[in-house]
């Protein structure tokens, strides 16, 4: 895992974090590993789960989004709690040439909504698309998954780059900040009005007994 930390040796909190999830195989962990570094693995252990703390100025902020990994991990860890309530937002990968892994996004993001009690933050990213010749997931269909379910939606090659690869995380990114100011700005409105409230309950008992 990698760690970021400020000069005086206290490590940030993450600003965002970020869980990519799909079936084993579709390419989870050469997506994250293109986004941070800009390469291609072509070997890696797809049983490994890796976190990693990604530091950079975004919208001229300087940002920490750490993302989760979960490889090739059995259905039934992605089926746990934990790493659905730790993350923030999700990138729901598939691979265009693996049909079992389309519908598996979309049952994903079914059970996210479900853990979390709302409509989650999302993107569904179709990988794979230098296996053209390989395609039993058309475009169409996941722009229409994409809608059904809310998400955006991107297709990608973790194996050729593109500019839409780190495009999924910072967007992703984005969304999850706008959702926190929300809450922070609600959360503050309710302090405030419960201040309000007790101020003239307060009011109105000196008001009753005088």
């Amino acid at each position: 895992m990698s760690t970021v930390s400020h000069s005086n040796g206290k490590t940030r909190s993450p600003d965002s974090r970020i869980v990519v999830l799909g079936n084993s195989g579709v390419g989870k962990s050469a997506l994250v590993v293109r986004f941070l570094t800009k390469r291609f693995i072509w070997e890696y252990d797809p049983t490994l789960e890796c976190s990693y703390k990604h530091q950079t100025l975004l919208d001229e902020e300087p940002t920490i989004i750490e993302i989760l990994d979960t490889a090739g991990q059995h259905e039934d860890y992605i089926q746990t709690e934990g790493p659905i309530r730790w993350g923030d937002g999700f990138v729901l990968v598939y691979a265009i040439n693996d049909r079992n892994s389309f519908e598996a996004a979309a049952n994903l993001k079914q059970h996210l909504d479900q853990i979390k009690k709302t409509n989650v933050h999302c993107m569904l990213v179709g990988n794979k698309v230098d296996l053209l010749h390989e395609r039993h997931v058309s475009t169409d269909e996941g722009e229409a998954l994409a809608q059904e379910l809310s998400c955006a939606f991107y297709e990608t090659s973790a194996s050729d780059g593109g500019d839409e690869i780190p495009e999924v995380f910072y967007e992703l990114h984005r969304d999850i900040k706008r959702r926190k100011l929300m809450e922070s700005k609600g959360r503050r409105r309710s302090s405030a009005q419960q201040v309000k409230n007790v101020f003239n309950r307060v009011l109105n008992k000196i008001g009753s007994s005088s």
